[in-house]
């Protein structure tokens, strides 16, 4: 089936994004190398071609709207592929053959396999690589079906006849927006209050809502979204669009909290630990590229 006009710009979608991890249009225009006006121009005319209102102007930092968020979580599948379609047709116009596929977790597709793949093409820059992002089931069920050479999921059960090797420890936290009432005291809620209040969480099948469902049954608790989101992105924008708390990966939000965009809680006597893992089908024999491309994985936690 053909596609309908009016058809949304990528470059749009991808200023989109920058807007709901920056907060900001100007900091976005900065990012993406154009003026502010033309920035505030493109984001117009793709609400324009979609319809709707993406971006909430009225406070002094630009949340996207609910809308906005929908259009993300759609957005990301749509930048990844033309990525791929770039990565992929470079490597034909170059006459590159070393090419490795790449199945990742939201979570690790977004802040670790790209500073991978910088080391991979510093190692030899013949090499390309191509991620297929999904949630972790999704990925699990890419490698087991040979479409990926390597998947990297975390703290989630797998196939025992996929081989497998820990890579990077990470951990969740619960984060809310600098104005929530959990940042007043101590910053520390109870596991039973975590459990009574909805939540912005990963979609199910997800390692991130897996984990935090495993951490708190052994308290006979469960927990209740507000929101189910597959892009990290689009739960930040959840978060400082005061939809409320979500449980995410320290990775995700690390530099958030540091400039006082988010303020992390503590739930007290809940551990959210978790390890991510590479995997790859047992009966295989990894060739140069993938034991390169997993090794440096496995290096960069302690850089």
């Amino acid at each position: 089936m053909p596609l309908n006009e009016p058809i949304p710009d990528a470059l749009s979608l991808d200023l989109l994004r920058s807007v709901s991890l920056l907060g900001s249009i100007t900091e976005a225009a900065i990012f993406h190398r154009i003026s502010q006006p033309a920035a505030s121009m493109r984001l117009k005319e793709l609400e324009r071609v979609l319809g709707l209102t993406l971006i909430d102007r009225t406070s002094g930092r630009a949340h996207l709207t609910p809308n906005g968020i929908a259009v993300l979580e759609w957005a990301e599948a749509v930048l990844v592929a033309i990525s791929n379609l770039q990565i992929g047709s470079s490597a034909l116009r170059n006459g590159k053959s070393s090419h490795l596929k790449v199945g990742a977790s939201m979570t690790v597709a977004e802040y670790l396999v790209p500073k991978w793949i910088v080391k991979l093409h510093d190692h030899d820059p013949t090499f390309t690589v191509a991620i297929t992002m999904g949630n972790s089931s999704d990925v699990i069920r890419l490698v087991t079906a040979g479409k990926v050479n390597l998947a990297f999921v975390e703290g989630i059960e797998y196939p025992k006849e996929l081989a497998s090797q820990v890579v990077y420890h990470d951990r969740l936290v619960v984060v809310v927006a600098p104005n929530h009432p959990w940042t007043v005291g101590n910053r520390t809620v109870s596991i039973d209050q975590l459990a009574k209040t909805p939540l912005v969480l990963r979609e199910r099948g997800s390692g991130t809502r897996e984990v935090l469902e495993r951490s708190i049954k052994p308290f006979g608790k469960l927990v209740t979204p507000v929101a189910e989101l597959s892009s990290t992105t689009a739960i930040k924008s959840a978060i400082e669009g005061r939809l409320g708390p979500a449980v995410i990966s320290w990775l995700a939000v690390r530099e958030d909290i540091e400039r006082e965009r988010m303020v992390e809680v503590e739930i007290a006597g809940l551990s959210l630990s978790r390890e991510i893992r590479a995997l790859w089908i047992n009966e295989f024999e990894l060739d140069e590229p993938t034991q390169k491309f997993l090794k440096i994985a496995k290096e960069s936690e302690s850089e």
